[in-house]
């Protein structure tokens, strides 16, 4: 038993840790490549940006999602991740996460590189994004408590989607934007929704 006014032994962060080891991971992982963007550009870019099948280094078709470009980009991706990528853990488990997540990074990196034809971009926003279809169309398909992500983020975030794709938002902060990431991640993340909505609706009524 903890003495009065002791700390816990095992701390917050500790327990989010172990509860979302998949969650914690893509943080840690994500926290890396951006003090890598920010002490060393050229080996971050150099060895971690976007590349395809030809030169047989398969990492960098998803390791873009690991560079961030600025504290603010990995704090905002990283609260989103973790809001969402821990319903998805906690539900579905650490192993279901992590191929989502892959998955969707893989896809929406290779899009972002087809629409632009540059390899300098990064960031978890494309997965972010492939979280939030996954959610949403599980939610519709196959309501539970755990899957139900509430409408003002669905909206929000689309409206954010849709407003990025204008010249505001690249106007007033100066950098671009890879829509075609986001785009590509949300519709990904849609379909995945829907098959794994309705593999678990169909295992529900076998039950």
């Amino acid at each position: 038993m903890n003495a009065p006014n002791s700390k816990p032994l095992n701390p917050e962060w500790y327990r989010a840790a172990k509860n979302h080891p998949v969650v914690s991971l893509l943080i840690l992982l994500s926290a890396t490549g951006g003090m890598l963007v920010s002490f060393n550009t050229s080996i971050a870019l150099g060895y971690f940006s976007y590349s395809s099948f030809s030169n047989s280094q398969y990492w960098r078709i998803v390791t873009p999602i690991f560079l961030h470009f600025g504290l603010l980009h990995f704090v905002f991706n990283s609260l989103w991740l973790s809001m969402l990528g821990s319903r998805i853990e906690q539900h579905n488990g650490s192993l279901h996460l992590l191929l989502v997540v892959l998955a969707t990074g893989a896809i929406s990196n290779t899009a972002q590189f087809w629409w632009s034809g540059e390899v300098f971009f990064g960031g978890m926003s494309g997965v972010v994004y492939a979280l939030i279809g996954y959610l949403w169309i599980v939610g519709i398909i196959f309501p539970q408590p755990e899957n139900q992500l509430p409408k003002g983020i669905v909206i929000f975030m689309v409206g954010w989607l849709i407003l990025c794709m204008t010249p505001v938002v690249t106007f007033f902060i100066g950098v671009g934007i890879a829509n075609a990431a986001h785009l590509a991640g949300l519709v990904c993340g849609m379909v995945l929704g829907g098959i794994f909505g309705l593999l678990g609706k169909i295992n529900q009524y076998r039950v």
